[in-house]
């Protein structure tokens, strides 16, 4: 007989390779939720104070001169104050569908790129074009539903909590439940008063029984209040308890007692409350952030479905006609910037439905390496009426075509958070709005798209309402990008973080979501190599807090004087974090544009808006239904 040979020793050196990766994929994401994200602070501008820009640091938070500079929310800088006092943040997360890989990379500037263009002297404003909308009233004071902080005092907590936890503060107050349970309540009041007169009693001589009562009745309460929360679970006799309580705090009051003692005391155990209350809003505010910046489980189940079933099953047939539409100048081209598939279909379904021709319409989906062949498998899946939808892998063609740039990663827009409030008038509400840039990654797509002349760029965050062909009749003259205009915010607000560039401090700031953007103009005005002289000035670090938050003065200055003024009424902005808006409103605009952190995808999503994006999204789809994404 043969001998058995003996068992083969099993190799422990894969098995710790694959915990070790288990380990860090968990502490990952939680390290980069709030380090990932640079945000700016402004306030307008007095000639006379100088602020300098304070380096980026994680939720860093300064005050000088009237004016906060911070980091792209999670939270630099700008100058002076007058009227008005705006404050900037941005969106990002972990596995969010506006960041890349968690590994930050580098935007590369070219050395060899000759110096920008000379900038003309500013032109008189172009006319704004008529928007084809149902109502003609814009947003204004009669438009918003009533605020729920009204006085004084309740304006400068939410201010100041704005100010340390951003949109959150909104959430919370929407949701904020009054307290009920009225017996618990008295309990904590008696346990606080019993608290504060306990020390200046055991001081007194001849009052030591008064002392024991007064210590058995606290330590009673604590007991109570340590095992019960709401009412319902209070013990049967917890009337008698509170009525000894009552007795025994009554004949503490008679006790002749140092009022500055009690006094002390009563102010410590506020403090004390105070401290533990903030404790608990900023471990809420934790959860908070945790929830909006990452992307949900069916979500992330739906892209690795989408990824595998891509490998699995034999290609769908390409439709030729579809692929000649791509670089067909004459055709209507869309540009999405996106890492969410739904978002993504979403834009494109709200589109083509409310379009009258969808023939000639192309949409380009610059998406990132993990989710091109997700996207790639479901818009060969799902088709949306004669339109073709072309999926681009946005690395793999800067790799391609701009080997100098290789190692940049897709960027989505940049959005700051931005403070309004009136230091005339004080005790006015303080409002926050959400300003939405261009990206790094925007300003390669003539390189990407060198074959078409004229494109719109929407956001994964907008849905369409009406149809949109009026903008493709536009002409906009000398000028590159047509946008809506965000004078809440203007150039001379920035002078810190503009540095010594020359700029009109009066010119307003824009928003990104939708635009129209003339690519032989761009070409023509060289945007691209004048981004690149700006990149090389403002990226102080090569880490993506200073790469994101150059965003904001390089998109301002390298389309100064080149934006197009578009109809304010084109879109309804905010619907990401201002409850306030009324749904008539929401209901007749052309477009709405979800920016702000609670994104519409998500559970934390205002309910009253989510309706417009869900009613867009895709109906019957198999892995929609396995991945338990609810429509």
């Amino acid at each position: 007989m043969k001998a058995t040979p003996p068992p083969a020793k099993r190799r422990r050196g894969p098995r710790l390779a694959v915990l070790a990766l288990v380990f860090c994929s968990l502490l990952v994401p939680i390290a980069f939720l709030f380090n990932r994200f640079p945000a700016v602070y402004v306030t307008d501008e007095r000639p006379q104070q100088e602020i300098d820009l304070p380096s980026f640091g994680r939720m860093g938070l300064e005050r000088s001169g009237g004016v906060t500079v911070v980091k792209p929310e999670d939270g630099s800088g700008a100058n002076a104050e007058t009227k008005d006092t705006p404050e900037m943040i941005h969106r990002g997360g972990i596995n969010s569908h506006h960041h890349s890989d968690n590994v930050p990379s580098k935007v590369s500037a070219n050395p060899k790129v000759p110096p920008p263009p000379k900038i003309e002297p500013l032109k008189p404003k172009a006319k704004s074009v008529p928007v084809p909308v149902q109502r003609t009233e814009v947003i204004s004071g009669n438009n918003m539903k009533p605020a729920k902080v009204q006085n004084a005092d309740d304006v400068e907590k939410a201010k100041a909590c704005q100010l340390e936890f951003g949109s959150y503060c909104l959430w919370s107050i929407e949701h904020k439940e009054v307290m009920k349970d009225t017996i618990v309540k008295r309990l904590k009041d008696q346990l606080f008063v019993a608290r504060s007169y306990y020390p200046s009693i055991a001081k007194l001589k001849g009052k030591e029984a008064l002392t024991r009562g007064l210590k058995q009745n606290i330590q009673e309460h604590e007991r109570v209040l340590s095992e019960s929360i709401v009412d319902a679970d209070l013990p049967s006799f917890i009337k008698s308890k509170i009525e000894k309580m009552d007795q025994t705090i009554g004949r503490a009051k008679a006790c002749t007692v140092d009022c500055n003692n009690v006094d002390r005391k009563l102010r410590q155990i506020l403090h004390m409350t105070e401290d533990e209350a903030h404790f608990h809003m900023k471990q809420s505010a934790y959860l908070y952030n945790l929830g909006v910046h990452t992307m949900p489980k069916s979500h992330h189940c739906l892209n690795m479905r989408l990824t595998v079933e891509y490998f699995k099953s034999a290609p769908l047939d390409s439709d030729d006609s579809a692929v000649h539409k791509f670089n067909v100048p004459d055709h209507r081209h869309y540009v999405i910037l996106s890492k969410n598939v739904l978002a993504a279909s979403v834009v494109i379904n709200s589109t083509v439905s409310n379009s009258e021709e969808t023939e000639n319409v192309v949409f380009h989906i610059l998406t990132d390496a993990q989710n091109f062949y997700a996207m790639k498998h479901w818009f060969g899946r799902n088709s949306y009426r004669e339109s073709a939808v072309h999926v681009i892998n946005y690395e793999h063609i800067i790799l391609e075509n701009l080997p100098e740039f290789s190692s940049q990663q897709l960027y989505l827009p940049e959005e700051f958070r931005v403070f309004i409030s009136n230091l005339e008038r004080p005790s006015e509400k303080t409002r926050m709005e959400y300003l939405s840039v261009f990206s790094h990654s925007h300003f390669f797509i003539p390189e990407i798209l060198k074959d078409l002349k004229k494109v719109i760029v929407l956001d994964d965050d907008v849905v369409v309402q009406r149809d949109l062909s009026f903008l493709w009749n536009i002409d906009m003259g000398d000028k590159v990008n047509g946008a809506v205009k965000f004078c809440g915010l203007r150039m001379g607000q920035l002078r810190n973080l503009l540095g010594k560039a020359t700029y009109d401090p009066q010119s307003c700031a824009w928003m990104s979501g939708v635009n129209v953007i003339d690519l032989e103009k761009w070409r023509e005005h060289n945007v691209t190599e004048n981004y690149l002289q700006l990149l090389k000035k403002f990226q102080h670090n090569d880490d993506e807090a200073s790469v994101r938050a150059a965003a904001l003065p390089i998109s301002l200055l390298a389309f100064e004087h080149l934006i197009y003024p578009l109809d304010e009424r084109l879109t309804i902005s905010g619907l990401g974090y201002d409850y306030a808006i009324k749904e008539e409103l929401v209901r007749n605009s052309v477009s709405l544009h979800y920016n702000g952190n609670m994104k519409p995808w998500l559970e934390l999503g205002i309910p009253d808006y989510r309706k417009y994006w869900k009613r867009f999204l895709t109906r019957d789809e198999r892995f929609m239904d396995e991945c338990n994404v609810s429509p």
